[in-house]
């Protein structure tokens, strides 16, 4: 499938990267890099000199957002008017004799962070793939839970702090000195792209800008605080599991939204080191973006720049008991939106 939309773009790169290339193809040609096609574009940050660099990749180069338009420097200036700049950025990206003007650089050569530094809130779901669910009710002992929709159950999300959870494509993760059971999820996510209040779910997707993707990694060993009355509002521990630093790996970009027709049959994989984790679909999902973006919109201001994670799949370590050890490498690969690889230390 991403061979064929490969080629139906009219320009392809293949730059398979991390993966030997039999591993490449056994898994159907997963994780590959697709050069953009002259009216699209992708948003990025690269670290230079030690300083973040809002950047636009089109037409296969890097370019400084600070160079292109001088107004919006940052991703996150783009995403704060985005009805104007993503006009803007998609009109330069069909003019070569404007973009000759410009510096660039090869994408190859740019040290990755994330995307937008910083949004002001990084929300995720949880339990929201009917195949995840399974896995971990059966991983607990516990009956198949109901579709929500049909009991009237909302969403499930939890709050991920940004700053210090988040990592850019190619980076590094310590892992904590807690966590003997650290696990990976893949998950992709929206960008929001206009402030967001009380929209209806039929709305929701004008509010977003685009998709990235997010590895929510997560110290399963503290799930639940030592000691504490089972079923208390207070057994859960979501800063020892879910928020330490390098918690949130995202990237390597923004995908502008109407680049991908539907996001709701997008596959998804993840490989710890050469072995395929994760081989899912985003066809599983429970609440879909717009229903998750709709829900959160009911309960707070969302804000341009801020990112909305889906759920994972099936596929995570905890069922199987198996965890990420130091050395390890996570490579996700997501279709239409690109790959995702983090290494922990």
């Amino acid at each position: 499938m991403w061979l064929k939309h490969s080629l139906e773009s009219g320009k392809v790169e293949s730059a398979i990267t991390g993966h030997s290339q039999s591993h490449v193809f056994n898994a159907v040609l997963t994780i590959q890099r697709i050069s953009i096609v002259s009216h699209s574009f992708r948003l990025l940050t690269y670290a230079r000199d030690n300083k973040p660099v809002g950047a636009v990749f089109m037409n296969n180069q890097v370019f400084d957002l600070a160079d292109v338009l001088p107004e919006t420097p940052t991703v996150l200036d783009v995403l704060n008017d985005w009805e104007n700049t993503q006009k803007e950025l998609a009109a330069l990206a069909k003019d070569a004799t404007r973009l000759a003007k410009f510096t660039r650089r090869s994408l190859d050569t740019v040290t990755y962070l994330p995307p937008v530094l910083y949004p002001n809130g990084i929300y995720c779901a949880g339990a929201n793939y009917t195949d995840h669910l399974a896995e971990m009710s059966k991983a607990f002992n516990l009956p198949a839970e109901p579709d929500p929709h049909e009991i009237g159950m909302p969403p499930w999300l939890f709050i991920r702090t940004a700053r210090n959870t988040m990592v850019g494509h190619g980076g590094r993760v310590t892992i904590p000195a807690y966590s003997k059971q650290f696990d990976w999820e893949l998950e992709v996510a929206v960008v929001i792209g206009r402030q967001c209040k009380d929209v209806a779910e039929a709305d929701a997707m004008d509010y977003v800008a685009g998709y990235t993707i997010i590895n929510d990694l997560s110290a399963r060993d503290f799930m639940k605080r030592p000691k504490a009355t089972p079923g208390s509002a207070m057994e859960y521990d979501w800063i020892s599991q879910k928020n330490f630093d390098g918690a949130c790996p995202t990237g390597p970009w923004i995908v502008p939204r109407d680049d991908i027709a539907n996001p709701l049959d997008l596959d998804l994989k993840l490989w710890v080191n050469d072995t395929l984790m994760q081989d899912s679909n985003t066809s599983k999902m429970i609440f879909n973006y717009a229903e998750l973006v709709s829900f959160l919109s009911q309960r707070l201001t969302l804000y341009p720049g801020d990112i909305v994670a889906t759920g994972t799949p099936a596929g995570v370590g905890m069922p199987r008991g198996i965890f990420l050890q130091k050395g390890d490498k996570v490579s996700i690969a997501v279709e239409s939106i690109g790959e995702l690889t983090t290494t922990l230390i």
